[in-house]
C-alpha cells in the first residue's frame, strides 16, 4: 500500500514499479499519484463522496430519529422486534432502532432483524495540539476491545480526516457465537461515554492526547441491517418535504430564468 500525496479521494492504493496508483473514487479508473489527477475525475470523486474528501453512508445506513424509548425486551434481554407506545407500533432492529413507519396495533414484526454494521462518526472541538492518527487508532482499538470486551475482529476500520473521526463495527449473524459482545451494546455504551454520560460506575472514559483531552462537537450513530429498513416517503417529516419541494422549485426557476435569458 501507498499514499496518494496528490489525491486523497482515492481508493485501492498499491506500488507498481515504483509509482504508487490508486483507483479514483466514483469511476474506478487508475491515476497516478506522482501526476495530478484530472479536473473531470475529481469532480466526479466529490459528487461520489463529501466535500470534505469523507466516504458517502452505505445506501440502507440510517440513524435513530426517536431517540430514548421505553423498549420491551425479551427474557435474555434483546429487544422484541415488535415495539409500541399506547396504540402506536413499529418494528426495531437488534440495536433497538426503529426501522419501519409507526402503525397500529396490528403490525406484524416476524423477525428481530440483525444490525451487521454500526458507523460511529464523530467531529472533535478544535485542539491545540495536532492529533496522531496511529495514536488515535491504537487508542479506539484499545478502548474498545478492553473497555467493552468486543473482539478486534469486529472493529472494521478506524479512520481519521480531522476533525472526524469514523469507527465501523461490523458483526453479522454468522459471525456472532453467544459468547460475544453485540456490537449494538457496545455502540450504545461508546456514545454515551463519548457525550460524558457514560454508563459505568465512576469509571469516566479519559481521552488525552498530548496532555489536552479530546472533547467532541458532535457524535452520530449509523445503522445498517441485514435486511434494508421499510420507511416510505410519509415517514418524512413536513420539514424535510418542504426542503425537497423549495430545492425542486429553486431548480425549475433558475432553468425558466436561464431559457428566457439565452432568448
Amino acid at each position: 500500500a501507498c499514499i496518494c500525496e496528490k489525491n486523497k479521494r482515492v481508493t485501492n492504493c498499491r506500488l507498481e514499479n515504483g509509482a504508487c496508483w490508486c483507483d479514483s473514487v466514483g469511476s474506478g479508473i487508475s491515476v497516478d499519484c506522482s501526476k495530478l489527477t484530472s479536473k473531470c475525475l475529481l469532480m466526479k470523486a466529490e459528487m461520489k463522496g463529501s466535500k470534505s474528501g469523507r466516504r458517502e453512508k452505505p445506501k440502507d445506513a440510517f440513524e435513530d430519529t426517536d431517540g430514548l424509548y421505553d423498549p420491551e425486551c425479551e427474557n435474555t434481554g434483546i429487544f422484541k422486534a415488535k415495539q409500541c407506545n399506547g396504540t402506536t407500533c413499529w418494528c426495531v432492529n437488534t440495536a433497538g432502532v426503529r426501522r419501519t413507519d409507526k402503525h397500529d396495533t396490528d403490525l406484524k414484526c416476524d423477525q428481530l432483524v440483525r444490525t451487521m454494521w454500526i458507523i460511529i462518526e464523530m467531529k472533535h472541538a478544535e485542539r491545540n495540539v495536532p492529533l496522531d492518527t496511529e495514536s488515535l487508532q491504537r487508542f479506539f482499538k484499545a478502548t474498545i476491545t478492553s473497555r467493552y470486551m468486543l473482539d478486534g475482529r469486529y472493529i472494521s476500520s478506524i479512520a481519521y480526516e480531522k476533525p472526524h473521526i469514523t469507527i465501523d463495527l461490523k458483526q453479522n449473524s454468522s459471525q456472532k457465537s453467544s459468547g460475544d459482545v453485540d456490537i449494538a451494546d457496545v455502540a450504545y455504551y461508546f456514545e454515551k461515554d463519548v457525550k460524558g454520560d457514560s454508563i459505568f460506575h465512576d469509571n469516566i472514559l479519559n481521552m488525552s492526547f498530548g496532555n489536552e483531552g479530546l472533547r467532541f462537537e458532535k457524535t452520530s450513530v449509523y445503522y445498517v441491517d441485514e435486511i434494508p429498513p421499510e420507511f416510505s416517503m410519509k415517514s418524512l417529516t413536513p420539514g424535510v418535504i418542504a426542503v425537497i419541494v423549495v430545492v425542486i422549485v429553486a431548480i425549475v426557476t433558475g432553468i425558466v430564468v436561464l431559457v428566457s435569458s439565452n432568448k
